[in-house]
């Protein structure tokens, strides 16, 4: 059985479709990599799984169960964790204060403090830190890091390049390199087609709300995956050619 099963999915923003008949599966230790120009509908499918924006329509089932009755709070609980854009973290707390506020919701599991310095170490001598006097790769580090205190089932991660310096962004997905050889189960918002191509195992592109293009990474082209960023291609699922 999948971890994570969305089903037509639809989210409005008022009278403004954002996501329009999703449907995905998402098995345990899988790294999908969701790409698409701005506006294609990525952010509003994540926060839906988080519970932060309820869909018009459609379910999102996680181990079976239909969550579209749970608050965000609760899907934390069950093992769903956002870092959203533009990371939001506590600014007036220091890094380990934002860790420690995570962690007292956490679910059991191996990661802690410990393991969450193990795999960021730049945040070790960062945690007196009020978290936004911050460079922006050290709040990305930090904001993943929260995510990680709650011990998810599937952790969510929303534009993880937006606004970093190059440098600042290998530092960032270096120490992710920890996470993903942990067996995480991930899904991956990013709009650097050969970083995504690189870190996932499938991808699914989304145009106007709608996944037009979905197949393993190892099966895809970065031709291919621009065509359906660009809705130069008809929509094509796992296993098609183009």
């Amino acid at each position: 059985m999948s971890l994570l099963r969305v089903e037509q999915l639809e989210v409005r923003h008022g009278l403004l479709p954002a996501v329009r008949g999703v449907s995905f599966e998402l098995f345990e230790g899988e790294i999908l990599a969701l790409v698409g120009a701005n506006g294609a509908g990525k952010t509003s499918l994540l926060r839906a799984i988080a519970g932060a924006h309820r869909p018009s329509a459609g379910r999102i089932l996680l181990n079976g169960t239909d969550l579209c009755a749970s608050s965000a709070h609760q899907r934390v609980k069950l093992g769903i964790a956002l870092v959203p854009e533009g990371r939001r973290l506590f600014a007036g707390l220091t890094v380990e204060e934002n860790l420690q506020v995570a962690g007292a919701s956490r679910r059991r599991g191996n990661w802690n403090i410990d393991s969450v310095l193990g795999a960021f170490p730049m945040l070790r001598p960062l945690l007196s830190r009020r978290a936004g006097d911050l460079s922006g790769g050290e709040q990305q580090a930090t904001a993943i890091g929260r995510a990680l205190m709650t011990n998810p089932q599937i952790l969510l991660l929303d534009e993880v390049s937006l606004g970093l310096a190059p440098v600042a962004v290998e530092r960032v997905y270096a120490s992710l390199q920890t996470v993903l050889a942990s067996g995480a189960t991930i899904v991956l918002v990013e709009q650097e087609l050969r970083r995504a191509l690189e870190v996932a195992t499938r991808v699914a592109c989304m145009l106007e709300g709608r996944i037009v293009l979905e197949g393993k990474a190892a099966a895809l082209t970065r031709d291919q995956v621009t065509a359906a960023y660009f809705g130069l291609i008809r929509s094509e699922r796992a296993g098609s050619s183009s």
